[in-house]
């Protein structure tokens, strides 16, 4: 109601600077940009981060296609390589068999591909679900093949690895606030990076104009990503309990645990060493015919589970892409079932 009495109810406005200090604060980052989603928040990151027309960018095809398209729009190309069974996400044994046996750092210390020499550029762990990857593995892959490590945090706003959020690993990490996040204001994103770097994220976020009193000067190629003032304000609001959305959905997710293991399917549950905000709960049942029976019942029942995403590798968009064998995403894409999982509001679990 604020936003609405102010009449900046756009881009301009008190609280996307208040969302973005709170983000701040709650995640520990050096500093948070707003965006208009979590796509563009996605994409502005690897413009910035220097993903050009024709590099490489490692990912996992496991994951809501977002992912590769906001590499695709920098011009760059996904290799798809596999993820792991006990965290969902991209698989660090994965990527260095991948670049050990494909890529090579040049004297310029460029990472590049051997067969074409195109740049491997940056590399794209999903926190699966809100699942923490494999942070320490892949910061020190990342490390020692110069590439630019971006976290897709947008399922994982309140889930920590070893203590310390996640999205704040890399030298750059994306959240979402869409419709179905654990926080949300009917849209938004936000990129998570150094105070250099979010200065630029800006820039480029509000069609590249330079301050000017009356003048229109754009020094850039720039995008109308910016967070409009009151979607800002709607997730201001959430972000106060989030804590407390966290806890009911831990708890949901011990409920389900209970259920499914007596009935002999295995719930994805947390990594050692961290806190996952259980955005999203899941099963993985024994094979495709137990999982199919799954979708089927609970459909019958009216209750709206869903098979995990169709590995991107296989769209008709990405099916040229570079991939390894994917035999872990192959395996949990017949077998994943992902479960109702919104906030309770009220009563008992």
């Amino acid at each position: 109601m604020d936003v609405l009495d102010s009449t900046f109810v756009s881009s301009v406005g008190k609280y996307v600077n208040l969302l973005e200090r709170d983000i701040e604060e709650y995640t520990g980052c050096p500093a948070a940009t707003c965006t208009v989603n979590g796509t563009s928040a996605l994409h502005l990151a690897l413009i910035v981060a220097g993903v050009r027309s024709n590099d490489l960018v490692i990912t996992q095809s496991m994951s809501f296609i977002a992912t590769a398209n906001a590499i695709t729009y920098c011009g760059a190309k996904p290799v798809f390589l596999d993820v792991d069974l006990n965290t969902l996400s991209l698989s660090p044994t994965a990527v260095e068999k991948w670049l050990a046996e494909n890529a090579f750092v040049d004297d310029a210390g460029s990472c590049r591909l051997v067969k074409t020499r195109q740049i491997i550029r940056a590399c794209i762990p999903v926190h699966t679900f809100g699942h923490p990857a494999d942070l320490d593995s892949l910061l020190d892959i990342s490390a020692r093949w110069n590439l630019v490590l971006v976290e897709d945090a947008a399922e994982a706003l309140g889930s920590l690895y070893k203590r310390r959020h996640a999205g704040t690993f890399g030298q750059f990490g994306v959240l979402s606030f869409n419709g179905n996040k654990i926080i949300t204001g009917g849209g938004g994103g936000m990129i998570l990076c150094s105070k250099e770097a979010a200065l630029r994220a800006k820039h480029l976020s509000t069609v590249a104009k330079v301050l000017h009193p009356y003048e229109y000067i754009h020094d850039d190629v720039g995008f109308n990503y910016r967070l409009p003032n009151i979607n800002a304000a709607l997730i201001c609001g959430q972000l106060e309990k989030i804590e407390s959305f966290i806890e009911k959905k831990r708890a949901l997710a011990h409920t389900y645990a209970e259920y499914f293991l007596s009935k002999g399917m295995q719930p994805v549950c947390e990594p050692k060493d961290c806190r996952s905000n259980y955005w999203l709960n899941a099963v993985i049942c024994e094979d495709f015919d137990q999982r199919s029976v799954l979708l089927e019942e609970t459909h019958a029942a009216g209750v709206a589970t869903r098979p995990v995403w169709t590995l991107i590798s296989r769209m008709s968009t990405y099916r040229d892409c570079v991939t390894d064998e994917l035999a872990n995403s192959t395996w949990l894409e017949s077998r994943v079932v992902c479960l109702p999982s919104s906030v309770p509001q009220g009563g008992t679990i």
